[in-house]
């Protein structure tokens, strides 16, 4: 390898361990959102769903603040879920319902998590938004335009992959393996086309698959890439360096699931389902391009920085990121098969 090659693979090294660390070690998605529904089941009386995610074991620090003059019908339930915790409620808001109120979420600033937000009323109106930690409480107003579901999702999109580091470390292993503009572009389009179709499937009911295998899965197909890497590295062309988009395609599948069982945990607006599982999807392609475009220029500065200050690599260092990488995924795989 040249002196910029050498050193490209330290700096890809290193964004590999950034983003690990990020992660707490209970979970590979660190922000999944919070959830509220609302649903209006009599004129001014409304039941309420309301699930905050649990990471590490510690159930986030988010406390839903309902108005002070809206009364109890029966007692709230709680159950504590493995991955969250679900309050369920029975509330009655008077004669003008919660039209025009503001609920607030407690805590949220102090999160990176978002809350999202979805309400029916008695005559067929819904909303569907999004409470962050910078604006921590919605106002119930009524029906929502096509562009709203739509702005939601794609930014719901975004932010579930580029917070999702089992997708990111597995289309990193990718580019780490595949030289070449053109089979790049191969083998992300297949990647894309695939975890589109199982998406699509499994969120519109025609395919059920078990969330955890499928986590596991996920984990396994990360640390099969990395080998990849390996061999690749030590001049043995393995299947995927041969036919990466056929890879890409298999395990786009998986990883699809897993992106349906993120979005299952929030929902889908009833009346707009094709338009937020499409801008889902888009959001989704639009957090896997930007990483791409961040690893891109990663490479590219230190390129430029291994040949304007003549920095070679220690041989000790070429390899790490692919084990770095498969590290990670193993501890994933472990974790994952311990909690079936």
């Amino acid at each position: 390898m040249s002196r910029g090659e050498n050193w490209i693979g330290c700096a890809l090294a290193a964004l590999v361990l950034a983003i690990g660390s990020s992660t707490p070690s209970a979970m590979a998605h660190e922000s999944r959102p919070a959830y509220l529904a609302i649903n209006e089941t009599a004129p001014g009386q409304f039941s309420v769903l309301w699930r905050t995610p649990v990471l590490a074991g510690r159930r986030l620090p988010i406390v839903l603040k309902i108005p002070d003059d809206v009364r109890n019908v029966k007692p709230p339930l709680v159950q504590e879920l493995a991955d969250s915790v679900v309050e369920r409620r029975w509330i009655d808001a008077g004669p003008n319902g919660l039209s025009g109120r503001r609920i607030e979420f407690i805590g949220l600033p102090l999160t990176i998590t978002d809350v999202l937000v979805r309400t029916e009323l008695l005559d067929g109106r819904t909303m569907q938004t999004i409470a962050r930690p910078s604006h921590p409480w919605v106002e119930i107003a009524g029906s929502q335009s096509g562009w709203m579901v739509a702005g939601a999702y794609l930014r719901l999109g975004v932010e579930h992959i580029l917070s999702g580091v089992d997708h990111l470390l597995f289309l990193l292993a990718l580019l780490l393996l595949v030289r070449g503009w053109r089979r790049v572009v191969a083998t992300i389009t297949a990647f894309t086309a695939a975890h589109s179709l199982t998406l699509a499937a499994a969120t519109l009911g025609f395919v059920h698959v078990p969330q955890k295998p499928v986590e596991a899965a996920i984990a396994m197909s990360i640390a099969f890439v990395a080998a990849e890497v390996v061999h690749s590295g030590q001049g043995h062309t393995g299947l995927t360096a041969r036919w990466p988009w056929v890879i890409a395609f298999s395990f786009g599948l998986l990883h699809g699931f897993g992106f349906a069982g993120a979005l299952s945990e929030v929902g889908l607006p009833q009346n707009s389902i094709p338009l937020a599982l499409l801008f889902f999807n888009l959001g989704v392609e639009m957090g896997q391009l930007l990483f791409i475009a961040f690893v891109v220029a990663v490479t590219a500065a230190s390129r430029l920085i291994a040949t304007r200050f003549a920095l070679t690599t220690p041989e000790w260092a070429k390899p790490l990121p692919p084990y770095v990488i498969g590290g990670v995924a193993m501890f994933w795989v472990i974790q994952r098969v311990a909690a079936f």
